[in-house]
């Protein structure tokens, strides 16, 4: 009898430790129906839903951001355009101005110079005047002393100087009276082998450079005998 009770005990014990393969039940397959459902739902919104903020926002700036590139560029290739000839007129303009003024300094510089010298070149002439004047007064027993010899030399010198500096005497007895060349005193009756309006009479000589008048001659004009 004690044999039987555990033999009982020994195979209640195997029993117990044999796994049991249960069955799911209805209530189990829906629970597992749900959660397959939820795991779907769950993937399709990781999926479908919308981007996050953050990125969203980088992804707008970035467009804005090659946006105003573009903008910027062609504003500056617009921009460009219009001011290179302003600024190449400018610079004409500026290079015009300076060629001008180193024109009127070259010949400003070249005035004051020739004024200058023409000063003291009618200075020259006015001791000429002065020696010629003298010679014409000296009688012919003068004219052989050594001195009288002396300024006859002196004034010969300073023709030359005169000559070297481009001034020479206007020619005047017996030429048209003009303006330009020749100052009139007085008008006097055509002398024989004058011409009528022709100068008659040298009071003072004149001189010139170049084709200017330096020193105007002062002469007498002749009339016709008709005028009176």
């Amino acid at each position: 009898m004690t044999e039987d009770v555990r033999d009982t005990v020994a195979g209640d014990a195997a029993d117990a430790a044999t796994p049991v393969n249960v069955e799911a039940t209805p209530e189990a397959e829906v629970v597992e129906s749900i959660a397959g459902e939820g795991s779907a739902a769950g993937d399709e919104a990781v999926v479908e839903g919308p981007a996050p903020e953050g990125a969203a926002t980088e992804g707008r700036a970035t467009t804005e951001a090659s946006a105003e590139g573009r903008a910027t560029t062609e504003a500056s290739a617009e921009g460009r355009a219009p001011e290179a000839p302003d600024y190449k007129d400018r610079w004409l303009r500026t290079e015009a101005d300076l060629q001008n003024f180193r024109r009127r300094a070259v010949r400003d510089r070249e005035e004051s110079v020739a004024r200058a010298e023409e000063n003291v070149l009618l200075d020259v002439i006015g001791l000429l005047d002065d020696l010629e004047r003298a010679l014409a007064t000296m009688t012919a027993e003068q004219t052989a002393e050594p001195w009288a010899q002396g300024v006859v030399l002196t004034a010969q010198r300073m023709r030359d100087t005169l000559a070297r500096y481009g001034v020479t005497p206007i020619a005047a007895v017996g030429e048209p009276f003009d303006p330009a060349v020749h100052e009139a005193l007085l008008e006097v009756p055509a002398p024989e082998g004058i011409a009528p309006g022709a100068v008659a009479q040298e009071v003072q000589r004149g001189y010139r450079r170049g084709e200017r008048a330096l020193r105007a001659a002062r002469v007498v004009v002749a009339r016709s005998g008709s005028e009176g």
